[in-house]
């Protein structure tokens, strides 16, 4: 049965692997395909959250339209700088503290 956001893609003597890109179609990971059995690569696309539709023409439901689009990452806030002991002075008129 096809699954939402998955395309397959035969290429003539390439050895079979998926690929998962990001929502801006950058790489994120490739696992390859050789060495498993169909309904071993039918449970991986599943675990991965891809939606397995009924028929090919099937709506998707909302909560499945962008999937299996992992979260962001959310980054740490930002640190203040260690300071090394030095203490900043304030720039004389006509300088550029930026530089």
């Amino acid at each position: 049965p096809p699954s939402h956001n998955l395309e397959l893609k035969h290429l003539p003597g390439a050895d079979p692997e998926l690929v998962l890109l990001s929502h801006r179609y950058e790489e994120l990971e490739r696992i390859p395909l050789s060495d498993m059995t169909r309904q071993e690569i039918n449970q991986l696309v599943q675990e991965l959250g891809f939606y397995r539709k009924e028929t090919p023409d099937a709506p998707v439901p909302e909560e499945f339209r962008f999937a299996p689009a992992r979260p962001v990452p959310t980054l740490p806030p930002p640190q203040a700088p260690a300071t090394s002991g030095k203490t900043l002075r304030e720039p004389v008129e006509g300088e550029h503290p930026d530089l």
